[in-house]
């Protein structure tokens, strides 16, 4: 595994995450308006490469993208429900159908995989019961493959954050490397390497500074 990592480090920019990185990240989930010059300022970085840390972190997919949170009662969906869902049968063909299905319905605003007796669980918002109702009955139920929904309303809401949990200086690796080969094509190639060794990435150059 060593020698293959150091045989791509002759082809290849590898990226590994470090505490400015990270303070990078905290700083743009907290407040993504932010300018690059006070961003730069906050992580104790000139703003050159300041945006070039921003950009690597765009391109290896760890910042996916920036939007408004927008508060869902004033903006004039009160109802939020948890639906759990279970499956007539788990076969390839069924989950793909279920999932082509749930991605048409604008009411569905997440949908994950579960483990434990049912197979997905299901946010919805709703204007109201009435129209939850009308959501269940004529959309959520003529979604092909369903077996059995449970849902769950929620009466109010004590936290609500879209950062993650920040992690440790130690854990700074994210227990992988980003290795990009790049080609003389327009395309290029992502590989992410996982590492059993969090002393393995000081011994392998870093691209960015």
């Amino acid at each position: 595994m060593l020698y293959l990592l150091f045989f791509l480090a002759e082809y290849a920019n590898i990226i590994r995450m470090d505490k400015i990185d990270l303070k990078i990240l905290g700083e743009l989930q907290q407040n993504a308006r932010i300018t690059n010059q006070e961003l730069s300022e906050r992580v104790n970085l000139s703003p050159t490469p300041c945006l070039r840390r921003v950009k690597l972190l765009e391109e290896a997919g760890i910042i996916q993208g920036y939007s408004a949170i927008v508060d869902p009662e004033t903006y004039g969906l009160p109802i939020m429900a948890f639906v759990s869902v279970r499956l007539e049968r788990q076969t390839k063909t069924e989950i793909a159908s279920f999932e082509a299905a749930i991605m048409e319905l604008d009411e569905i605003v997440a949908c994950y995989l579960m483990s434990g007796r049912h197979d997905y669980m299901l946010q919805v918002f709703a204007r109201s019961l009435k129209d939850y109702e009308n959501f269940v009955r004529n959309s959520l139920t003529r979604v092909p493959g369903l077996d059995e929904l449970e849902t769950y309303f929620a009466f109010g809401q004590v936290k609500r954050s879209m950062a993650l949990p920040p992690l440790k200086t130690s854990d700074n690796f994210g227990g992988y490397l980003r290795i990009k080969l790049r080609f003389n094509r327009p395309s290029h190639l992502q590989l992410r390497i996982g590492l059993a060794k969090p002393e393995w990435p000081a011994m392998l150059p870093r691209v960015w500074r």
